[in-house]
């Protein structure tokens, strides 16, 4: 098994961006330019390896390598999107890799990308780029080129050689637990379970138990042998179940109006290990909406809009705005939920005006638009 953590440090240290591997500050996959551009890079790094692993970091200063680390990011969609774009779209794997000298809630990003040895293409226009597009990595630059009879195979060797570097070891294995439990987690019930003699998973969180269900809050996540960290949430609630052979998380969110909260089922996730040393991640989207009354729901949304408004024009909130400015991005998608079309749009102008608050109010607004994220894939 691979240790990931290893992997991405055997790329960053001994070799910089090229044919087979590139690396970026951060990838934002919520409007169609940055769409169109890691799809550029799925598809040119795909092309340009036909028979071996490509790679691509996230999170890494451009300039000098050094790790500065993105949010968790827990889109299993990936795949759909590059399925519905691609033409002999390529198998990618997103995973979210810790870094001892990183915060909690930041990680390094690894895209895999596993090619099917055919020609990868753009099905349909997207952006500036047009469908047929065929793309090339040309040293670090992905570039559209045009397709020739056969691809030389030259970093097969080379990226052979990264990856038995990063192989795993007891003692690593070991550390990790040893550092997940007292060190990152001293501070909460930490526990963890072995599957088919080979794969460790960890847990932390907050329990808590109510009618007889075990939750946890402030989540963290991690298959310890890969250094992959498989959930991780300051805010959300989960539940955890495991057998012989398999581990479950479901999801729940935190949502509702006036007062009016409730958690619901969000997203199943089931870890399934095998006796060959491999494992398949299944994600099921079990969300049913919140229905509200529509005449209250217009009283909210036309209070958002307002508190928009000030927003947009420096005007200071009053006690009350500013409460509800917390909830804004929760009711703004419970309106959208529920048949309000144009919360959408206010919901993504919002965003720079949130952000300057930092704190609970921005990261209310990152939890909204991850299960907006969720919800619009599916």
């Amino acid at each position: 098994m691979i240790n990931k953590r290893l992997l991405v440090k055997n790329l960053l240290a001994h070799n910089d961006e090229n044919s087979f591997y590139d690396k970026k500050r951060k990838i934002d996959i919520s409007n169609k330019e940055g769409k169109a551009k890691f799809l550029k890079h799925i598809c040119a790094l795909s092309n340009s390896n036909p028979k071996n692993n490509s790679f691509i970091v996230i999170g890494v200063d451009d300039m000098d390598n050094e790790i500065k680390g993105v949010p968790f990011f827990d889109d299993s969609k990936l795949q759909n999107l590059i399925n519905a774009y691609l033409e002999n779209p390529p198998i990618i794997a997103y995973e979210n890799i810790p870094f001892p000298h990183l915060p909690d809630d930041r990680v390094v990003g690894l895209v895999t990308i596993r090619p099917q040895n055919k020609l990868t293409a753009l099905k349909k226009n997207i952006w500036k780029y047009w469908g047929g597009t065929v793309f090339f990595r040309d040293g670090s630059i992905s570039m559209p080129k045009v397709f020739k009879s056969e691809v030389e195979d030259i970093n097969s060797e080379i990226v052979a050689a990264i990856e038995k570097h990063a192989k795993n070891n007891i003692e690593l294995t070991l550390d990790g637990v040893m550092s997940f439990v007292n060190e990152r987690h001293s501070d909460m019930e930490s526990n963890y379970k072995v599957f088919k003699e080979q794969f460790v998973v960890c847990w932390a969180g907050n329990k808590k138990i109510n009618k007889g269900q075990t939750y946890y809050s402030r989540v963290d996540i991690e298959l310890i042998n890969e250094h992959v960290r498989l959930f991780y949430s300051a805010l959300d609630e989960i539940t955890i179940a495991y057998t012989t052979d398999s581990f479950t998380i479901v999801e729940y969110v935190h949502l509702g109006v006036q007062d009016r909260f409730k958690y619901y089922p969000m997203e199943e996730v089931v870890i399934r290990f095998r006796e060959s040393g491999t494992y398949t991640i299944d994600t099921r989207l079990i969300f049913e909406p919140p229905k509200i009354d529509k005449r209250t729901l217009y009283h909210i949304y036309n209070n958002n809009n307002v508190i928009f408004y000030k927003l947009k024009r420096k005007i200071d909130l009053n006690q009350g705005e500013y409460k509800d400015l917390y909830e804004l991005p929760n009711t703004y998608l419970i309106c959208y939920l529920n048949g309000f079309e144009g919360a959408i749009q206010k919901l993504e102008e919002v965003k720079p005006f949130l952000k300057k608050y930092k704190g609970d109010i921005y990261n209310r607004y990152r939890e909204t638009m991850r299960i907006l994220r969720k919800v619009r894939y599916n």
